[in-house]
């Protein structure tokens, strides 16, 4: 398991290939990554990512140790970016693998759904009209409920 909490951008092709080498008994590797898009109400020209160093790590490990409880893991791997970040960058990569797909694909659901309602991470939405610090969303909760 690798967690990384980082504000450098990441290479999903390197750490794509990373994760998935060595594996003998995987047969499904999952992989998703989220990107900075613009929300289309004011154009947006940049996210903002804070979090509590330490805190942010701790949490995430924890929610990424109960996946591999709930699910046949072999390995997972979570990357979230903080700082700056501007419409199209990366910022976060949630990567499963497992011997199925089906545990693999869970999973890594599981883990994205928590990443987005309950990792601690705070938001806020740079536009030329100011900054806005991003709300909960209720289709968040649900799919979050549904774990």
């Amino acid at each position: 398991m690798r967690i990384a909490i980082q504000q450098a951008p990441f290479d999903l092709g390197v750490e794509s290939a990373r994760f998935a080498a060595g594996h003998r008994d995987v047969g499904a590797v999952v992989t998703f990554t989220g990107i900075v898009r613009d929300t289309g109400n004011a154009p947006l020209d940049a996210m903002e990512i804070e979090h509590y160093p330490g805190m942010t790590e701790t949490a995430v490990t924890e929610i990424a140790r109960e996946a591999q409880t709930r699910w046949s893991l072999a390995d997972v791997l979570i990357i979230h970016r903080h700082g700056r970040l501007e419409t199209g960058d990366m910022i976060m990569m949630v990567a499963t693998a497992s011997r199925h797909r089906k545990d693999a694909f869970e999973a890594a659901e599981y883990l994205m759904d928590y990443l987005k309602s309950r990792a601690p991470f705070w938001k806020r939405e740079v536009t030329a009209e100011g900054a806005s610090w991003v709300e909960a969303r209720g289709e968040d909760e649900d799919a979050l409920s549904r774990w």
